[in-house]
């Protein structure tokens, strides 16, 4: 399951939950709107793992938690802790990064 935040409340995701993966993301971002499909493929397949989006622009406390330069920015967390990230519009550059908190 992949979920949207509407308030900038990333951290509360990233301390409920064992396993996050972010996609930072702009609503102007045509790459973005390209992966969120892959995106959330991927969700279906990795049940433990947590898969939310943040907006970038919206949520500026959400965005500090990664360094966010390049949208799409993918930022994995494992315990409540920064793994890594990656400014990535391919699936297969995403997929790594998933792999190495799952």
């Amino acid at each position: 399951m992949v979920t949207e935040l509407n308030e900038d409340n990333l951290q509360s995701y990233i301390a409920d939950n064992e396993t996050v993966v972010v996609q930072y993301s702009a609503t102007w971002c045509g790459n973005c709107r390209i992966m969120k499909p892959k995106v959330k493929k991927l969700a279906s397949e990795l049940e433990n793992v947590t898969f939310v989006i943040a907006d970038a622009e919206k949520f500026p406390e959400s965005r500090k938690l990664a360094t966010v330069d390049n949208l799409p920015t993918f930022a994995t967390f494992k315990n409540g802790a920064f793994v890594n990230q990656v400014q990535t519009n391919k699936f297969d550059v995403l997929k790594e990064l998933v792999n190495e908190v799952v």
